[in-house]
Parts: C-alpha cells; structure tokens; sequence
C-alpha cells in the first residue's frame, strides 16, 4: 500500500515536470489533424468518426492510474465563460496498449451529484495511443456557462479509452472547483448584499434619529410642577390644634 502510494506521489510529481514527459497535445479545431508520436503512435482531433460515448458508463481497467493538475491554479479558480485547462496524467503499468477515445467533464452541485449543472465539451482523440509503461499527459480546456452564478461546483472528469477493443474509462477528477465572474472577484450578489447592508444602517440611524427627536420634544413639553408644603401644612394645624404643641407656640409667640 505504500508502495503504490509513493508511485501515484512520484506520478503526480512527473505530471507537474510535463515538459519532461511524452506529452499529447489536442488542438480544439474539429477539422485540425494535428499529429504527434506518442511511443510510435499518433494523437489528433477527429469530427464524427468517434464513437457516441455520451450517456456511456464504464469501469477503470487495471493497471491504468490517472491523475490530474491544474497548472498554474492551485485555487481551481474557474472563471465563467473563460477557457480553463487542465492536466490529465495517465499511467499505464499494464501489459497491453491504451488507445484514449475521449476527455469529458461535468458541473454538479456540491451536495447533490445527481443534480447536474453543466455538461462540459467533449475533447475526443485520433490514434492516441500509450504504450505498456509509459506515462503520458493530456491537456483537458474546457469552460463553463458565463451565465453560471459564482459559487462552488463540483467538477467530475473522466477519460474514456480502450483496450483490446474493450471500453474502460477513468475519474481522473471528483472534487469542487470555485466559479468567479470575469473582470474581477467581485459578484453581483457581493454588490447586493453591500448594498442591502448600507441601506440597513442608514435606516437604523434615521430610526434613531427619530427616536431622540421624539424623545427631546416630550421633554420640552412636560409641565412644571410645583410642589408646595401650605396645603399640609394647614391640615397639620388642624390635627395638632389644642394639643401641648399649640400652647407652647402660642406662648412663645406672645413672648415675642
């Protein structure tokens, strides 16, 4: 088990050094015939000819391992409407050929995979072949809908090929991949959600605003009250009259 780890992280490292590596150029053009020698074989784009392969399933075969890079864009930043490339590294350590038919990929939403968003253009392949113990890579652009909100996606990539006349196929990708805008990070609903923030805060200030306003005028119009001790003053005659405290009021006062 760590073996075959070490090799898929020895792998991905030969994948990162493409240059290095037997690479399998695509051209996007339907009608280019761009060849290339991959370990005596050639790769090109081909129109019709190649099998209907959507809506097909197949299962790995063993011995192939692929991986996958995006170079340059460790984010995975995928900007809406804009091509994006990508790295398809495959491996063979089989004991027959692998003939590679095509590259597709699909946008899901992240909790859901049966929730389909996109499916993404199909790169199909003439005479690619690789060889029994020979690495090679295949650059994989694809771009998603400008009309696309910006959010996080989930991108399932997988390459389909044939051996000995049978049909395997590959996930080189299952994993999430972050949708922007183009010109910029900035998001229509970033704008709306700023814009709804200021339009809350101006409206809790003029709500207080308000409210110290009606607060100040109910101070102002609040009477004054005066509070006078005659009144009490005059029933506490009455209770204290003929009592000790009276007389002795009454003689201080004719002393006076």
């Amino acid at each position: 088990m760590a073996m075959k780890s070490f090799r898929v992280f020895f792998f991905a490292l030969l994948l990162a050094a493409s240059p290095l590596l037997q690479v399998a150029r695509c051209q996007s053009e339907a009608e280019s015939d761009v060849a290339e020698a991959v370990d005596g074989g050639e790769l090109g784009i081909v129109g019709e000819d190649v099998p209907d392969i959507d809506g097909e399933s197949f299962g790995p075969a063993p011995g192939v391992e692929t991986v996958c890079v995006f170079p340059k864009n460790s984010a995975k930043l995928v900007v809406a409407g804009e091509e994006t490339e990508l790295l398809v590294g495959m491996e063979n350590v089989g004991g027959s050929p692998v003939n590679i038919i095509a590259i597709q990929a699909s946008v899901h939403l992240p909790f859901d995979h049966r929730m389909l968003v996109q499916n993404l253009t199909a790169q199909t392949f003439k005479n690619a072949t690789v060889s029994s113990s020979v690495q090679a890579t295949f650059p994989y652009i694809f771009a998603v809908s400008q009309y696309l909100q910006p959010g996080t996606f989930d991108l399932v990539g997988t390459i389909v090929y044939e051996i000995d006349q049978y049909p395997y196929q590959n996930t080189f990708y299952n994993g999430t991949i972050e949708v922007v805008e183009a010109g910029g990070f900035v998001s229509v609903e970033s704008v709306f959600l700023v814009t709804l923030g200021v339009a809350l805060i101006v409206l809790l200030g003029l709500w207080l605003h308000g409210q110290f306003q009606h607060i100040t005028k109910k101070t102002k119009k609040a009477p004054k009250v005066e509070v006078g001790t005659r009144s009490t003053d005059a029933s506490m005659d009455e209770w204290l009259q003929g009592t000790a405290y009276t007389q002795s009021a009454s003689k201080s006062k004719k002393k006076k």
